[in-house]
This record gives structure tokens, sequence and C-alpha cells, in this order.
């Protein structure tokens, strides 16, 4: 495989990793967070870059680019650490979106791509872990449209969505693979209660509740009780997308680690010249190196069959969990005590990758999962 980026996918990440370091230094970030604000000059700037569009074809107003060149942003985004939605918004609704056509989801995608649509999957619910087929939320035909009654929980970047993408039973049992559709409600929808909250690593989310919900015949997209392939399609390269991302986060940790120790003096010698603090920081160079690794065969197997690209997704996803974990607590660890604190960003490195490790699954979720797609069949 051919893992050299193309002179175009060179100059998009250094434009990208250029503006974020002019824009969205780590003060800024936290004083962002503290406010409990989205950066707007954030989300114009990356509207401007046209990384809205990275995976979209031209005739959609994108790039004309795929997985690789999301593979590019997200680990500039993850280096910076930006809080704002473009995973959810480019990579899921996106994703989404294209897939299942129509006159509102274009519509949807222009305005994306325009930076005035942002948009939020809501997919979980609290008792279905990470099963996308486990739905109790329902959607009935009523007249000319649709009626919407459930509840959704920790909704990634559902605060400053402008849409909601909810999956929602319209035929069979609460875990049957047939009957779940996608429906996009209006953020300001009636009946839509929110309660917005942070999560640790500072990005916003929010639990829904859905009553009576009232939708227009259009807001069902693609076909009807037949969005579950899609559903899991579309997570697994969002899966790919949170994975480079993680690789951005490691890098940093590691050369912020790597810095630290050449600086830090005790018993009169520098830390990095302790054998045994050498040998952890390969130990952690090593573990980056597997989670770029991981990442680039998810990335570059996206468009395989459909089993092969879930085993590449769930064996990235379980690699990053076990590498972004080592890799934050050797970071901390390395630091001392004011690894944990608020004005160091390696703290901050930690809590996103922590959430990370179970985002879109756990690492035995994504292991039992492996382990289901390549049991051989019984006859």
């Amino acid at each position: 495989m051919n893992f050299t980026l193309s002179d175009e996918q060179v100059m998009l990440k250094d434009a990208v990793t250029r503006f974020l370091r002019e824009k969205y230094g780590f003060d800024d970030r936290r004083k962002l967070i503290a406010q409990s604000a989205s950066a707007a000059e954030i989300w114009a700037g990356i509207t401007a870059l046209g990384i809205l569009g990275a995976g979209l074809p031209e005739n959609l107003g994108g790039l004309g680019g795929g997985p690789v060149e999301i593979m590019v942003v997200m680990e500039a985004l993850g280096q910076a650490l930006v809080t704002e939605p473009y995973l959810e918004t480019a990579v899921i609704g996106g994703g989404l979106l294209r897939r299942t056509g129509g006159a509102r989801a274009g519509a949807l995608l222009e305005a994306m791509v325009a930076g005035s649509a942002r948009f939020a999957l809501a997919a979980g619910e609290p008792t279905s872990r990470y099963a996308l087929e486990d739905i109790s939320t329902t959607a009935r035909r009523e007249a000319d449209g649709w009626v919407l009654n459930g509840a959704k929980s920790v909704v990634d970047g559902a605060p400053v969505a402008s849409h909601i993408l909810v999956t929602a039973r319209t035929s069979g049992g609460q875990r049957d693979r047939a009957g779940v559709s996608i429906f996009v409600v209006d953020r300001e929808a009636a009946g839509l209660t929110s309660h917005d909250y942070r999560l640790i690593d500072g990005r916003a989310a929010a639990d829904l509740r859905f009553d009576d919900v009232r939708l227009p015949a259009d807001a069902l997209l693609g076909e009807e009780g037949g969005s579950l392939p899609l559903l899991e399609q579309v997570r697994d390269e969002a899966i790919a997308a949170l994975c480079a991302e993680a690789v951005g986060g490691m890098r940093r940790m590691l050369q912020d680690t790597t810095d630290y120790t050449k600086q830090r003096r005790q018993f009169g010698q520098t830390l990095s010249s302790f054998q045994v603090l050498q040998h952890r920081m390969v130990d952690m160079y090593m573990a980056v190196e597997r989670a770029i690794s991981a990442t680039y065969l998810v990335t570059l197997k996206l468009d395989a069959d459909p089993v092969t690209r879930a085993c590449a997704a769930s064996a990235a996803k379980a690699t990053i969990a076990e590498t972004a974990r080592y890799v934050g607590q050797s970071a901390v660890q390395l630091h001392g005590g004011m690894g944990m604190t608020d004005e160091l960003a390696v703290g901050h490195y930690f809590k996103r990758a922590t959430v990370i490790e179970s985002q879109f699954g756990s690492h035995d979720f994504h292991v039992a999962r492996y382990a289901a797609l390549t049991q051989p069949k019984v006859a």
C-alpha cells in the first residue's frame, strides 16, 4: 500500500494546520470552554477552507476528496484539540445525507458546505449501549407527515447543531435490523426538549426528548425501514475519522512529553537522560506508530465490502482504545501532578483520549464485533 500523501493532500494538511495554529491556540480553546461558547470565527474559517466538503464530490459542492482527505483534516483537528462539531457535521451528517439523496438532503448539504447547517446524529438511547438497531424511539405516519416520540442520550454536538438526524423505528421489534429509519429534525422543533452539558473533554452534548414532534413527509431520509446498513457504514467512516483525530492528539502528547523531559531536571540531570524514562517514551512512540498503521488500514478499507470494512473499523478502534489510553496515561505520569492541571495542555489531550476510547464503541465491543464478523459460518 502507498501511504504517501499527494501534493494536493499535503497542501490541504498545511492549510488546515496553519489556520489552527494562528486562530485556535490552547488558551483560546480554554477560554471558549470556560464560557461554554461556540467558536464562530473558527467555524467561519473551517467553512472558508472548504473542508466541510472534503469528503463530498464536486457536483455537491465538495472538494472531490474522499477518506484520505477526511483523515488529513481530522488529524490536524486532533492536534489542535478542536471542539467544533466537524466530525458530527461533515463526516456523519454529510455521509448520511449524500447517500440518502432527495431534494431535502441536497438542500441541507448545500447549507452544510456554506457553513450555515450543523448536524448531530441522535442514535444512542439510555439502554442501547452501542447497538444501532436497539431503538425505542418511534415514528408513525400521520396525515401527510410523521410523529416522532422517544428519547436519545449523549448526542454529541446537539447544543450547537441546526438539525438533528434521528434514528427511529417505523416497524418491527426493538432489536430488529429491519424497520430502522432516519429523520431530520429542526433543532427548534416543537416538542423537542434538550438537556445540554459539556463532556469531560469540553465538547458539547445533550440528552434529547421527542414528545409528539410533528415532521413533514420529506423529513424521512432514504428508504423507510432500511437505514441500518447505511448507519453502520457511516459509523465505520466516523470511526476512521475518529482514529485520525486520536492520532493527532497522541502525536501532540508524545511531542509535549519529549520536550518536557528534555527541560525538567531531577538529581542534577534532565529527565530525558534517565534510561527507564527513555524506554517509556520509546514505548509511547511505538504505540503511536501502531495507531497510525491502524488508521491507515481502516481509511483505505472504507470502500471495501461491508464485512472487510467493518473488520478494519473494529480492529482500528480497538487498537486506538489501547494506544490512546497508554500514551495519555504515560504522558500524564511523566509530567507529574501538573499533568492533570487545567493550565497544561497534556491533561486536556488525555481527557479527549479518554472520551475517544469509548466513542462509537468500547474496546471490548469492537473486539467482540470483530470476532463475530470473522467467525466461520456453520453449515
